[in-house]
């Protein structure tokens, strides 16, 4: 897997959306992959509870009819954290401060995910082998 330029997506979002402050990628079951944080914050903790809240979501959505499960967002009186599913088998969480445009943060993510997802799958590096 190629944690450079996982780490660049992360950056490259983080330059698109005025607010965020910190980035994570971790697999579904809450194993960290990357991370973009702060010292204040526990990188390892954060994709731990992301990954289950994620998982409680996708049934809850699953269970209401609602389809597959694209992201979810909690709100906080400092900020808000966003989990966005990586196909079936990962994750990204985005926290932004108060002043964070939620809407341009998710038409921003949904390309920077495409591209974590075929990093993730290895076709980032496979395309790239074939000169594509």
């Amino acid at each position: 897997m190629d944690h450079k330029a996982l780490a660049r997506e992360m950056r490259g979002l983080r330059e698109q959306v005025t607010g965020i402050t910190d980035t994570a990628v971790a697999a579904a079951d809450g194993l960290l992959i990357a991370a973009d944080t702060a010292d204040s914050i526990d990188p390892e903790g954060l994709a731990a509870l992301a990954a289950a809240g994620l998982g409680l979501a996708r049934r809850t959505s699953e269970a209401t009819s609602r389809g597959m499960l694209r992201r979810t967002v909690t709100y906080g009186s400092h900020g808000c954290a966003a989990f966005y599913a990586v196909g079936d088998t990962a994750l990204m969480v985005v926290l932004g401060d108060e002043g964070m445009d939620v809407e341009h943060l998710h038409r921003a993510t949904q390309p920077t995910l495409n591209r974590i997802g075929s990093i993730l799958t290895g076709k980032a590096t496979e395309k790239a082998s074939e000169g594509v």
